[in-house]
């Protein structure tokens, strides 16, 4: 007897639920009343709000609503106008006959059946609802940190709480349409005093020690969060800060927070020289302030003293297993950590060159402490990399055993299932996967990296809105990504959302800019600012990018793909059709799924020479390489 395998299709999604407030009571009062004006709330108010934000009524009951959303953004919006919408026609109406809604919104995995959702996305929607106040918005921790600065709206943090039929506790946000003011928003209502980061300044003269100043502010960061006590801003939201002047009172207002840490770095030799200070935001003055001049080899100490003195001077009682974590240090070895940082400072260079010495980077790290866990995830990425872009290296099956290594080391370390996740995803196991880049997204929602390629990967299986979602959300996180900014111009222009295209395509232009100037060597900004050259009606400097990016790397795969869609959005067939036929017969997998859905080029899917080329797609190969990327 044959076996059976039934695939659930699952993705990512912005839920809304919303539920009227004392239904039966209003029903019971006056049902023909309250129907008539739920039917008129819904014809004049919910359903426009909904559809213009790009949302979708999955299920309608008596009093409730479960919408879907393509972004967050999307989703917190229309929630926030309804609630205004809704309150201004209540303020004409009796108050026992006013309609009020509660609504919750979660950011989560879904599973689709038909035109139904569910799962435990749904259901984390469904029980914030039920617990917002009357008139309001609740929402979960995934939601305020994608949110981050984009809206002008103020969170008020409820904290950790228990959901019924929920396995894990939530924390719960509500939303303040209307900004409070700043000695209001300083603290939560449960007492806790909110923090902010910013990064410590490099003072060693040099600008390739940025790497160890950026460390050091992440590390501080991390053991600040792990204190229930404290509020602390996430490290990608601090770090849009990073290398402007600022007036700490101006942070306090734009972040919400009462303190912000401020410090800088001095590296020389064996040497090392830490300042730190805590400034309260509501009236500029210091609360705290320190200087650390010690071993290298003491810079645990220094970290550990750091986050102990905010602490204490906040008032903030430290729990047993707080004090235990804190202490803990990620690895044995100053020395490894030193060359750890190295490494993911060059990691996000991608080029050859540099992934072949960030390698060597985490390689020396494992090498003075093999219980690295951070290193060997590190390994398994460069490893992934070259692979993906060159074709090179030992292959998957290294990078999917040095990510088991490290997850064998640290299964709660985000990074490393996002580094196995990569890997399965160039070897084309994307189920497996998919269930990687959630989990990693599960232990740190503002990881870059598994948004970034858990985008890709959706991209690769034809699941376009969640690969939107996810490159949304990739750009916010990482204030420099150019690359989930311009490959969201092909998304939304196959999602119909042209109307986005030109806002992507200037921010993602002038990030690409910005990486061309530090790092001219690499194509890899100029092939992908092709696009956004295109998109922007900038033909003549698009043409001027090509002749550049095919100097630098003129047999590059990736270059000659992007080169093809440039040449196809400006009308030369032949030249795009001659590039695919040169390439395309030795790209990997994942570039032969990305072809499949690139809109760029559409104006070519009814010409013989490309019909040919997907026809040849098709036939399996003696041998093919793992991945491409664009």
């Amino acid at each position: 007897m044959g076996v059976s395998w039934t695939f659930m299709e699952r993705h990512l999604s912005a839920i809304l639920a919303a539920d009227v407030v004392g239904y039966s009571r209003l029903m019971g009062a006056n049902e023909a009343g309250t129907l008539d004006a739920l039917k008129a709330l819904r014809s004049e108010l919910i359903d426009a709000k909904i559809a213009e934000h790009q949302g979708r009524i999955v299920k309608l009951t008596g009093d409730g609503i479960l919408a879907e959303f393509p972004s967050v953004i999307s989703a917190v919006t229309c929630a926030v106008e309804m609630q205004l919408g809704i309150r201004d026609r209540a303020s004409i109406t009796q108050p026992d006959h006013r309609i009020q809604f509660r609504m919750g919104v979660n950011l989560g995995d879904v599973i689709v059946e038909g035109d139904d959702i569910y799962g435990d996305g749904v259901n984390v929607a469904a029980r914030l609802e039920s617990i917002a106040p009357p008139g309001g918005i609740a929402v979960s921790q995934s939601v305020r940190d994608s949110v981050g600065n984009r809206l002008d709206l103020a969170f008020e943090d409820r904290g950790e709480q228990s959901l019924k039929n929920i396995e894990k506790s939530v924390r719960v946000y509500h939303v303040l349409p209307e900004e409070p003011d700043i000695t209001e928003s300083a603290a939560t209502k449960d007492g806790r005093p909110s923090i902010a980061v910013l990064p410590f300044n490099n003072m060693s003269g040099d600008p390739e020690q940025e790497y160890f100043s950026d460390g050091i502010t992440e590390d501080v960061i991390t053991d600040l969060s792990k204190v229930s006590g404290l509020l602390v801003t996430a490290r990608n939201t601090s770090f849009t800060y990073k290398g402007k002047p600022v007036k700490v009172q101006q942070v306090g207002k734009e972040l919400g927070v009462s303190f912000v840490v401020e410090g800088s770095v001095r590296k020389a030799g064996s040497r090392v020289r830490v300042t730190g200070q805590l400034i309260d935001a509501r009236d500029g003055n210091h609360v705290w302030a320190e200087r650390f001049d010690r071993d290298l080899t003491d810079i645990f100490a220094i970290q550990d003293e750091i986050t102990h003195a905010i602490v204490e001077q906040l008032k903030v009682k430290l729990l047993p297993q707080e004090k235990r974590s804190i202490t803990q240090t990620p690895t044995s070895s100053v020395e490894a950590y030193t060359y750890y940082l190295r490494g993911r400072q060059l990691l996000h260079r991608h080029t050859k060159s540099y992934y072949c010495l960030a390698k060597r980077m985490f390689e020396k790290a494992v090498e003075l402490d093999p219980l690295y866990a951070r290193a060997y995830a590190g390994i398994a990425d460069c490893d992934s990399f070259l692979d993906l872009h060159y074709h090179t290296g030992p292959g998957i099956a290294a990078s999917l055993a040095n990510a088991e290594r490290a997850l064998a080391l640290d299964d709660k370390l985000a990074e490393a299932h996002a580094s196995r996740a990569l890997a399965l995803s160039i070897s084309g196991r994307y189920e497996d996967a998919n269930s990687e880049f959630e989990r990693a997204l599960a232990l740190d929602p503002n990881c870059f990296e598994a948004h970034y390629f858990y985008a890709r990967a959706s991209f690769a299986q034809g699941n376009l809105e969640r690969a939107a979602v996810l490159f949304e959300r990739g750009a916010e996180l990482k204030p420099d990504d150019y690359q989930s900014l311009i490959l969201l111009i092909q998304i939304y222009r196959s999602l119909g959302r042209k109307e986005r295209i030109p806002e992507v395509a200037r921010k993602g232009l002038e990030r690409a800019e910005h990486e061309m100037i530090l790092h001219p060597e690499d194509p890899r900004p100029a092939y992908l600012g092709l696009a956004a050259l295109v998109a922007l009606g900038q033909r003549e400097r698009a043409k001027e990018w090509i002749l550049r990016t095919l100097l630098i790397e003129p047999d590059d795969i990736f270059t000659q793909y992007n080169v093809a869609c440039v040449y196809t959005e400006m009308g030369e067939t032949d030249s795009a059709l001659d590039l695919l036929e040169r390439f395309l017969p030795h790209a990997g997998a994942e570039i032969k799924e990305w072809i499949k859905h690139d809109s760029d080029f559409d104006p070519l899917r009814g010409h013989p020479r490309f019909q040919k080329l997907l026809a040849d797609l098709k036939r399996p190969a003696a041998v093919e390489s793992s991945a491409g990327s664009v």
